[in-house]
């Protein structure tokens, strides 16, 4: 299923050189591999259990009562290098508790692994809602993903040294 169009947040729109980064669909991870010409690097900035912000829990679909209640979440935080020494990615993946069983249990130990290689193993795309916005590191891309009928949400800012890297 393809991704519904995306949205921005404010009147800007992104650089040209940069909208498609922002509105791939499927493996962030398998197109900045291409950019790279090498396997990414993942430097792990933080990785445990975190409380989720209304905010998040909004983005993720959850309604009701529990918008109102404590909902921990894994998280993991990481920063993605293509083939220079600044990072080009800083991302932000969220996965509810409720969420990492059975196979998706894998995500909470994926240690240096880009993210990518596990969500489109078995398919190239996956069901998706997109929200890009500029930030002050950044533009940013929120995607929630369903993952196997599992909600997930994936925060990645392109960093100055990405849309200054010439290859």
């Amino acid at each position: 299923m393809p991704s519904k169009p995306f949205s921005c947040s404010n009147l800007l729109s992104p650089p040209t050189e940069l909208l498609s980064w922002l509105t791939v669909d499927g493996s962030l991870t398998a197109v900045l591999e291409i950019k790279a010409g090498q396997p990414l690097r993942v430097e792990r900035t933080f990785e445990g259990y975190r409380s989720m912000s209304l905010i998040q829990k909004r983005q993720l679909g959850v309604q009701g009562a529990m918008l109102g209640r404590p909902m921990l979440a894994w998280v993991r935080e990481v920063e993605l290098y293509g083939n220079d020494e600044q990072p080009w990615v800083k991302a932000q993946s969220i996965f509810p508790i409720p969420s990492l069983t059975g196979r998706a249990r894998r995500l909470q130990q994926l240690k240096g692994t880009p993210i990518g290689y596990v969500l489109f193993k078995r398919s190239r795309t996956l069901p998706n809602q997109r929200f890009i916005q500029q930030t002050s590191e950044g533009w940013q891309r929120q995607t929630r993903y369903d993952w196997y009928g599992r909600k997930l949400m994936i925060s990645e800012i392109f960093l100055p040294a990405f849309t200054s890297s010439e290859t």
